[in-house]
């Protein structure tokens, strides 16, 4: 499968997404940011990336946090994980939450989430009168007493 990546501006050249690992599940993705945002304790920033994809039809990008910014700074991404759809065409860009107690600098080129690509099965919606039952049915949140 391939994955097309457009570069919005190629003076700023800021490393593609890539695979830190030979089975890595997914692709570092750095911000492009030519100024360094700070990210204040509890508060949100959009960061680009400087990225226009083409996923294929049948695919989505899900953008995930990276574990060492959140073990280290308490860095997340608020809307995880994000989805990136295949007719999407605008400039993929990443919300980071701060979730410490200190500031946060993103710097041009740092890695600040994970893009992973999976395959999307369209649902034909059905309306029935009846659905099986099941041995949990309707239990919900905290329903099994763990």
């Amino acid at each position: 499968m391939k994955l097309k990546i457009k570069r919005i501006d190629e003076k700023l050249a800021n490393p593609l997404p890539v695979y830190a690992t030979e089975h890595a599940s997914g692709m570092d993705v750095t911000s492009a940011s030519e100024k360094e945002i700070v990210i204040e304790p509890m508060s949100t920033e959009l960061i680009p990336t400087n990225l226009i994809l083409e996923i294929p039809v049948g695919f989505e990008a899900q953008i995930r946090p990276r574990s060492g910014l959140a073990l280290k700074h308490n860095i997340g991404i608020l809307n995880s994980p994000g989805t990136i759809d295949a007719d999407y065409r605008g400039e993929l860009k990443i919300l980071l939450a701060n979730f410490g107690k200190m500031p946060f600098t993103v710097k041009f080129g740092e890695r600040i989430a994970q893009m992973i690509i999976c395959r999307v099965e369209k649902a034909e919606i059905e309306v029935v009168n009846e659905l099986s039952d099941t041995s949990r049915s309707s239990g919900g949140f905290g329903h099994t007493g763990k």
